[in-house]
C-alpha cells in the first residue's frame, strides 16, 4: 500500500527516485474516476510505492476520499480556496503533502501572489494549514520577464515554492528548453524549491505522435543539478536536450531533490518503466 513520503532533502540517504511523482491520474490527459485512482494508489507496492509521494486531487473531490490517503490538494478557486480544503483535509484525517494553486490574475501576477499568501498565512494562523505543509504556487506559463520574476519575489519572501507546468494537451503548452532553463535559473536565484506538472511521463526528452515535444524527468533533474552547481544557461538548456541517460546519471540527482522536489503524473507505469531500466529497480 502507498504511503506518503516525507519530503526528500538532500542528506537522504534513499535514491533520488523516492517520493518523485504525485499520482494526478484523475487529470488530462489520463482523466481515470477518482474510485479507480484511489484503488490504483492504494494497492500500489514495492518500489512503485516508493516512487510514488502523494495521490493529486481537486479540492472539490476531498469529500470521496478515505481517511489516511496522503493527498496533494489543487485548488480550484484560487486565494480564497485556501482555509476550506485545508480545514476539510485536518477533518477528513487526510496528510496533506503539499496545496497547490495558480495564479489568475496575469496582468498583476505579484498583486495575485499577495493575495495567496495572506490566505496561507491566515490558515496557518487559525491552525487549520501546519507550518510545514508545502503550499505550491503556479505562475504563468510564460517567459520569466519582470511581473513574473515580480511574483517569484512574492512566493520566495513567504517560503512557499514554485510549481512550473511543463506541458499540456497540445504542443503550446510545452516550454521550449531556453523558457524552463530560465525558469529553474529564477526558482534558484530566489532558493525556491519547485515541483512539475504535466509531460513528464518519461525520463528522456521525447516527441508524441501528436508533436508534443515533452522534457524528460531525469533531464530536467539532471538540468536543475547543472544549474545548481553554477552551469551557464547554454549548459542547462544543452542538458535538458540530452537524450542519452547514460552521463546524467553520474550527477548528484538526490541533491537536486532539495529544488526539483517532485512532479505530477497522470501515468506511474510510464516512469517506473523507464527507471527499471535505467536503475535497474
Amino acid at each position: 500500500m502507498s504511503t506518503f513520503t516525507e519530503p526528500f532533502s538532500a542528506s537522504s540517504a534513499d535514491p533520488f527516485w523516492v517520493g518523485l511523482v504525485d499520482d494526478a491520474a484523475t487529470f488530462p490527459p489520463g482523466d481515470a474516476p477518482l474510485d479507480a485512482a484511489l484503488t490504483a494508489y492504494a494497492d500500489r507496492a514495492g518500489p512503485a510505492a516508493r516512487l510514488v509521494r502523494s495521490l493529486v486531487v481537486r479540492d472539490t473531490d476531498l469529500p470521496q476520499v478515505p481517511e489516511g490517503t496522503p493527498v496533494s490538494v489543487v485548488l480550484t478557486g484560487g486565494a480564497g480556496q485556501v482555509h476550506g480544503p485545508a480545514q476539510l483535509c485536518q477533518r477528513r484525517g487526510l496528510p496533506v503533502a503539499g496545496l497547490e494553486v495558480a495564479l489568475r490574475d496575469v496582468d498583476d501576477p505579484a498583486g495575485n501572489a499577495r493575495r495567496v499568501v495572506a490566505a496561507v498565512d491566515a490558515a496557518r494562523g487559525e491552525g487549520v494549514l501546519d507550518e510545514d505543509t508545502p503550499v505550491f504556487v503556479e505562475l504563468p506559463a510564460v517567459d520569466p520577464a519582470y511581473s513574473w520574476l515580480a511574483a517569484a519575489d512574492e512566493v520566495a519572501a513567504a517560503e512557499l515554492r514554485l510549481k512550473l507546468r511543463t506541458g499540456g494537451l497540445d504542443p503550446d503548452a510545452f516550454p521550449t528548453p531556453e523558457r524552463l532553463a530560465a525558469w529553474i535559473d529564477a526558482a534558484l536565484d530566489r532558493e525556491l524549491p519547485f515541483k512539475c506538472t504535466a509531460g513528464l511521463h518519461r525520463a528522456l526528452p521525447h516527441v508524441d505522435a501528436d508533436g508534443c515535444a515533452h522534457h524528460g524527468f531525469l533531464t530536467l533533474l539532471a538540468a536543475t543539478r547543472v544549474a545548481f552547481d553554477g552551469g551557464s544557461p547554454d549548459d542547462v538548456v544543452s542538458t535538458l536536450r540530452r537524450d542519452d541517460p547514460a552521463d546524467l546519471l553520474t550527477l548528484d540527482l538526490a541533491g537536486a531533490r532539495r529544488w526539483f522536489t517532485s512532479f505530477g503524473s497522470c501515468s506511474v507505469d510510464e516512469p517506473m518503466a523507464d527507471l527499471r531500466e535505467l536503475v535497474s529497480l
